[in-house]
């Protein structure tokens, strides 16, 4: 079964906080060193992946609400430099189980 092609940049929306993002960060890149710079509210991480680079910015935004429920809403968009399409899948794919919370 043939991937998706994961575009660049990949834009999303993760229910967690800057503090909790950074806690992730070092499993859900496989501990790879990363330099890490902040931009505004925000921050942006640069982390060498085979022979390219990713760059992971991240932005907070407005908690999302359900009556007096107040959800983190953290964006976040990759920048996938010099990695083929493989490379961008064994990322993503680690990355997302790796910070996948399960409910129920």
């Amino acid at each position: 079964m043939a991937t998706l092609p994961i575009p660049s940049p990949l834009v999303r929306e993760m229910g967690c906080t800057m503090v909790e993002f950074a806690r992730w960060l070092p499993g859900a890149t496989r501990h790879v060193p990363l330099v890490s710079t902040v931009d505004g509210a925000g921050m942006r991480h640069r982390l060498d992946v085979g022979s390219g680079h990713v760059e992971i910015d991240l932005q907070p935004q407005p908690p999302r609400r359900i009556a007096l429920l107040a959800l983190p809403v953290l964006l976040v968009t990759f920048h996938f430099i010099d990695l083929d399409a493989d490379l961008r899948h064994a990322f993503l794919t680690h990355f997302d189980h790796y910070t996948r919370r399960g409910g129920g």
